[in-house]
Parts: structure tokens; sequence; C-alpha cells
């Protein structure tokens, strides 16, 4: 399987949503990380042939994602943002609709709906209306609805959204399992739900690709080094002023500051290993009184 953006844009009258993306997907997962804003939505309902591009073109296997029509569709699973469903519904009943609209076989829906019911974790709550359910839970649904079609292409729009730390791990490990056979794309501002199990991580902001790279790679080519160093309180102001600061950590005599900078902040700071969430500030964070983040 192989998925190309060739130079895709989309605009919004004057404003630009997605500018001149190119890029190559073939099976395993590709993490696509940004802040709310950056242009991931959009290029992802391209992706799902829910919006047309204003120029460039997506294509799947050589052809045109457009032209396919459903023989393209029949490939796709999809989990947005918000997904609808009807409230009366049991999870059950909600799943097999889906699978209905998605021309799945009644004797094969069935199997396959307990099947997925049991992987997200919904088990325990297969007759109960899709009102009821929690938020973490309608999200274990909807990722359970966009693998009815058992789909070779897998687009996750901030998959985890409302799931506490034991469901993302289970998410994690699912799609991870996943991944061997299909290709996988996940949109999270979430470092933590990408960093190990995204084959290639993709940085995107302003509607552009500013990097790109294994989780290892861009820690390693991001320009910068990590400092840890502890100040007095009343120093962090200043140097939340002076440097990009991605985490502190409150002591009774002082603060334990984590900074991203090319010079050392302190005489006595120490440099330390960097992570992917430092890459991340690192791209779209802001010292306070900037308007931009690095480039």
């Amino acid at each position: 399987m192989e998925v190309k953006f060739n130079d895709l844009t989309k605009k919004f009258g004057n404003f630009t949503a997605v500018d001149h993306l190119t890029m190559t997907m073939t099976n395993g997962v590709y993490g696509l990380l940004g802040v709310n804003g950056a242009g991931k939505t959009t290029m992802m309902r391209m992706l799902c042939t829910l919006l047309k591009p204003t120029s460039g073109s997506i294509t799947c296997n050589g052809k045109d994602i457009f032209e396919m029509d459903s023989e393209y569709r029949n490939l796709l699973g999809y989990l947005p943002q918000d997904f609808g469903f009807y409230p009366e519904f049991t999870v059950q009943d909600y799943l097999m609709y889906i699978a209905s609209l998605k021309g799945v076989r009644p004797a094969v829906a069935k199997k396959r709906v307990k099947e997925l019911i049991s992987k997200v974790g919904l088990s325990k709550v297969t007759n109960r209306k899709m009102k009821k359910l929690s938020g973490g839970m309608k999200r274990r649904a909807g990722i359970a609805q966009a693998m009815l079609n058992n789909p070779a292409i897998l687009v996750l729009d901030e998959p985890t959204a409302g799931l506490d730390p034991n469901e993302r791990i289970r998410f994690r490990n699912l799609i991870s399992e996943l991944s061997e056979e299909r290709l996988v794309l996940l949109s999270t501002h979430i470092v933590s739900d990408i960093e190990y199990i995204a084959n290639q991580i993709w940085l995107m902001k302003d509607g552009k690709l500013v990097r790109s790279g294994t989780s290892d790679e861009l820690i390693r080519t991001m320009p910068v080094d990590v400092w840890k160093c502890f100040v007095r309180k009343s120093a962090v102001s200043s140097m939340a002023e002076k440097y990009k600061i991605s985490n502190m950590k409150a002591e009774s005599d002082g603060v334990e500051l984590r900074i991203i900078s090319k010079e050392k902040p302190v005489p006595e700071a120490k440099c330390v290993e960097a992570s992917l969430e430092d890459v991340f500030l690192y791209y779209f964070g802001e010292k306070a009184g900037d308007k931009n983040a690095e480039f």
C-alpha cells in the first residue's frame, strides 16, 4: 500500500490551511504532530475524500483517490475528532449499524463487532446505550467503528481525546498490533501517543511540514541542547522570558527547570538527554512574549 500527497494545497478563501505538502506513506504508523490549527484535520479530511484539494493530488497505489471513488473508500477506516451516533443505540446496535453502512455482510459483521468490542475493552457495556457511555468509552466505540471493514488505510484524528492513561496504553498497543498489515495515520498533539509506536513522525505547523523522521532522528537533529538547573523562585519569570522551559518542579527552596537553549542558562546547569517532548516545545512552543516558535 502506497499513498502519496503531491504538492497538496487547501485554501479557504485567503486562508491556506494546507500548504504544498508532498510526502509518501506505506504500511506502518505515521504520527502527525502539531498544535491545534496546524492543518492536521484538514489534511486528514482530504485523505478521507471529505474535502477536495484546491490544488495538488492524493494518490493510492498510483491512482487518484477521488477518481477511485468507492474503490478507495472501501480501503479506508476513519475516526474523526467528533463522530456522530444515535444516542438511543446500544454499543452493539451502533457498530452493527455502521457495519451495514460500510457494506459488511451481517454474518461477518456480527463476528467482527464481537471481536472489536473485546479489543477496545467495551465487553462489559455491549448493551449499554451510547448516550450513557463516558467520553473515553465513546472514543473506544469510535475506534471500533473505524476498524469494522478491516481497512488497509486507517486514519485517526486525535483518537485518544478523553481516554485515561490506561486506555491510552491499550490504544497504543492495539495500533502497534494493527500496523503490521496496514497504513495508519495518527494525528495528535499528545507526544506520548506516538513517541514509541510511530515509524515516522511529521511535525506540522501552519499547514506546512516543518520536520520529519523517527523519534530518535528528530531528537538528534534538534539544533539546541536541553539543560536542567535549579533557581530561586524569584528568578523563574525572567528565565521564562529568555528561554523555553519544558518543565518546572517547585521545591521548598527553589524551582528545578528543564530548559531548551543553545547556551548554558546558568553556570550550574547540566546538559541532559533530550526527548520528543523537548522537540515539540522547540518547534511549537514559545518563550514568554514570543509570537512564533522556531522553524
